[in-house]
C-alpha cells in the first residue's frame, strides 16, 4: 500500500512519556535504510484499523 496514512495504522502507537505517536514496529537496519532514505516508498508493516480497533489497542 502506498503512502499509508500512519494514523489509520494499528501500529501507530502513542507514548503517555514524550507525549507523541510513534510507529510500533522495530525496523532492522537494512527496513529502516530502505524505509526512512526513500528506496522503498510504501510501508511493508502498515495493518489497516478502524477507529474503534485503534483506540481498543491503545487503551
Amino acid at each position: 500500500m502506498a503512502n499509508a496514512n500512519c494514523e489509520e495504522c494499528l501500529n501507530y502507537a502513542y507514548d503517555e512519556e514524550y507525549d507523541e505517536y510513534y510507529c510500533g514496529v522495530d525496523l532492522d537496519m537494512d527496513e529502516a535504510e530502505a524505509f526512512l532514505g526513500g528506496t522503498n516508498k510504501s510501508c511493508p508493516f502498515y495493518r489497516p484499523g478502524d477507529e474503534y480497533t485503534i483506540v481498543k489497542r491503545q487503551n
